[in-house]
């Protein structure tokens, strides 16, 4: 016997769940059934960050602190807390 199981989601996870399930040639719903099926005979739910992408914004964040840190001797950085703290309250 099915049942229907609604929730609420982001429309925008919802339409890029959907499209890539797609792309893969099954439902949808069979994604999440997967899912649940996992959930229930595992009793823990697993994240992973083996896909996420840092956004460009986060990267050209990461670049400048890159080329920041170029040029400075080891000893500019802070090896304790309490340095780093002197330095920001300088």
């Amino acid at each position: 016997m099915q049942t229907i199981l609604n929730i609420k989601t982001d429309k925008k996870l919802k339409e890029n769940a959907k499209k890539i399930a797609n792309n893969i040639g099954v439902p949808l719903s069979t994604v999440i059934n997967s899912f649940l099926k996992q959930f229930v005979r595992d009793e823990e739910v697993t994240f992973s960050a083996k896909d996420y992408k840092m956004t460009p914004y986060l990267e050209s964040l990461a670049e400048e602190a890159r080329k920041e840190r170029i040029g400075k001797k080891k000893s500019d950085y802070f090896s304790v807390p309490k340095s780093f703290i002197k330095n920001l309250k300088s």
